[in-house]
């Protein structure tokens, strides 16, 4: 018998949503720099906005919750296909895939924290199906379009998703109500990318700790 979801708030859902969106638009940008067709807008869009959920869900041995209910999976097919008909600019795509990840990544940093402590998690593997959550679907994306992922080169990706789980769990361990907990985890989480992002910061070579790459270098 399967166990029914356990229903969200609407602040949850809300930063749900947002993140399903943004990830499925980073994923058609994707799709965009390669020149696929409309179904492969689809496709990598989709997969990006579900696969990190997806892969935590199995993890935790949870039912795989678009399987229940699809709404999650239309919104990615939508915002795919709205990101087909109406991007244009090459600049656009990258910057626009960039942001949008890094918009996605804080969210569902938060996102995926917060379900495996609602599934009953203890708080490390929480923090771990959080940072699972949030990068899994960014990780399909980039070796289904033969990209390098972004975790594996040294940008400051799945450090910026760890510290957005962290910090939600974290703060509610200290009583903090749940809405303010969400919003300040997903603005450490983004502010730390967005960071990375415009400063180019980078983990290593090794031997290195953080490095600021020069003006130029790719930031993406």
């Amino acid at each position: 018998m399967t166990v029914p979801l356990e229903p969200l708030s609407n602040s949850i859902l809300a930063i749900m949503y947002f993140g399903d969106v943004v990830f499925a638009v980073s994923g058609a940008l994707t799709a965009a720099r390669y020149r696929m067709d409309v179904l492969g807008f689809v496709l990598i869009g989709t997969i990006t906005g579900i696969g990190g959920g997806t892969i935590r869900d199995l993890l935790l041995g949870r039912t795989v919750w678009w399987t229940q209910d699809p709404t999650e999976l239309l919104l990615c097919v939508a915002a795919s296909l709205i990101t087909f008909l109406f991007i244009r600019s090459d600049i656009t795509r990258k910057k626009g895939m960039i942001w949008s990840d890094a918009l996605g990544l804080a969210a569902f940093g938060v996102i995926g924290c917060h379900i495996a402590l609602e599934s009953g998690a203890p708080i490390v593997i929480a923090v771990f199906m959080g940072m699972v959550t949030a990068t899994g679907g960014g990780v399909i994306r980039d070796l289904l379009t033969n990209t390098e992922p972004m975790i594996l080169c040294g940008q400051l990706y799945a450090t910026a998703a760890l510290l957005g789980a962290l910090s939600y769990a974290g703060l509610r361990v200290l009583g903090t109500p749940d809405i303010a907990a969400q919003l300040i985890a997903f603005l450490a989480a983004f502010s730390l990318r967005a960071s990375a992002i415009i400063l180019n910061i980078r983990m290593g070579p090794p031997g290195e700790f953080i490095r600021i790459g020069k003006k130029g270098d790719d930031s993406g």
